[in-house]
């Protein structure tokens, strides 16, 4: 690798700035509704007399961070994994500053793709795309659904003892930090996650899978990687949440549900319907258009209309435009497992594992592996359960590699019992 001192140190520089820069760059924060608007939809729904939701956007002023960003961008030594990422990651807060001040507006959509994508786009290894993908997560899950009875799986936890819940594991578990579990009733998704505090919708009512997914997705991930990243010697940004590492965090993130079993065939079906959705919206259907796709897909009112909201986060509600975020969830998923696949097979199982020093791409753990090897880098506190015990992890993935080979179009029902 070489003797790189001078210019590591550089770098380490131009990554405190760019920490800086970005600290007023909320973009999830910026585009997200009050939840007086789903009140007031859903009060106007009930009596017959639906309106489109009219949110505003405050406006905000980036062109000072915009100016510093692309100084860092022009700074950093391309031809360096290290300066490499540090111009990735400035590209994607730049682009991100662009969608802010495009909310509210048709071009709003232009810098979402730029950031996640498009439904259509293929997925890596083959010729489907996104669309391909979630249309056949939710034709199986309907398919199973006249065969899945409900459960203890039903939606019968309150929030506040989900709450006591969670925070007794989180609390086992990060024994260096303190993270928080709590109620906010102004939160329209079901929960958030960030370094040092999850939040669940007051009044909600959760299932037993919830709990596990919101444990190995927003705890174990997300959380983890947050406070990982913020114990990096050198590179602070690895805590933060820039759009361009979205589909690997949240590959990561449902992929580790997968591997925990923690997610259901109902979870498939909910990420899919949203990219149908998206797909929807980008092609002309307005909010209450694509609130009746959620309703007519089986979810209740308040669930269609968060489903919805998510779509249209930043965007017209009249159609034609979208925030393509949730785009990401089945590519990422899908490029994980595959990256998890590919580090067994070439022997760099301990990528997986430094995969959680912060949040990252997949793109930059394989690039930065010397930095992680030279200590640059630091080794991840924090490592989810999962993923500490590696001969478990090593022999599902080991299956999953050679299960793979079998085509199951080419199997006769009298094949499966041969022998038995």
């Amino acid at each position: 690798m070489g003797d790189d001192t001078a210019a590591l140190n550089a770098f380490a520089e131009l990554d405190c700035r760019l920490v800086a820069a970005v600290k007023g760059i909320k973009l999830l924060g910026a585009v997200s509704w009050p939840a007086a608007v789903q009140a007031q939809f859903l009060d106007g729904w009930r009596r017959g007399n639906p309106l489109l939701p009219s949110v505003d956007y405050a406006k905000s002023d980036h062109s000072a961070a915009r100016e510093e960003l692309e100084d860092i961008f022009v700074s950093a030594d391309a031809q360096h994994p290290v300066g490499d990422y540090l111009r990735r990651a400035a590209q994607s807060w730049i682009y991100a500053t662009e969608l802010l001040d495009a909310a509210g507006t048709m071009e709003m959509t232009e810098h979402s793709v730029r950031l996640f994508g498009r439904p259509g786009d293929r997925l890596p290894g083959g010729a489907v795309s996104n669309l391909d993908a979630a249309r056949h997560f939710i034709e199986l899950a309907d398919e199973l659904g006249s065969e899945l009875v409900e459960d203890d799986n039903a939606a019968g936890i309150p929030a506040e003892q989900l709450r006591d819940q969670l925070q007794h594991e989180i609390s086992a578990f990060f024994t260096r930090d303190k993270v928080s579990v709590e109620l906010d009733p102004d939160l329209i998704a079901k929960a958030a996650a960030g370094p040092t505090r999850i939040r669940l919708r007051a009044g909600a009512n959760f299932s037993s899978y919830d709990h596990h997914q919101l444990l190995e997705h927003e705890a174990f991930v997300h959380t983890l990687t947050a406070l990982n990243g913020r114990g990096q010697p050198h590179l602070k940004s690895l805590a933060l949440n820039s759009p361009r590492i979205t589909a690997t965090q949240e590959g990561l993130a449902t992929f580790a549900e997968l591997m925990s079993g923690a997610i259901d065939i109902g979870r498939m079906k909910r990420i899919s319907l949203r990219i149908l959705a998206i797909d929807l919206a980008l092609n002309g259907a307005d909010f209450i258009e694509v609130f009746k796709f959620f309703l007519g897909a089986g979810q209740n009112e308040t669930d269609s209309f968060t489903s919805a909201m998510r779509v249209f986060r930043g965007a017209p509600t009249t159609g034609g435009a979208a925030f393509t975020k949730d785009t990401v969830y089945l590519h990422g998923l899908l490029s994980v497992h595959t990256f998890f696949r590919w580090a067994l097979k070439n022997g760099k199982l301990k990528l997986c594992r430094s995969l959680f020093a912060g949040k990252m791409t997949l793109h930059d753990v394989l690039a930065l592996e010397p930095y992680f090897d030279s200590g640059f880098i630091a080794a991840p506190v924090y490592i989810p359960p999962w993923v500490q015990n590696a001969h478990g992890l090593a022999g599902t993935l080991a299956f999953s590699l050679f299960a793979n080979r079998i085509r199951l179009d080419r199997v006769e029902a009298e094949d499966l019992v041969l022998g038995v």
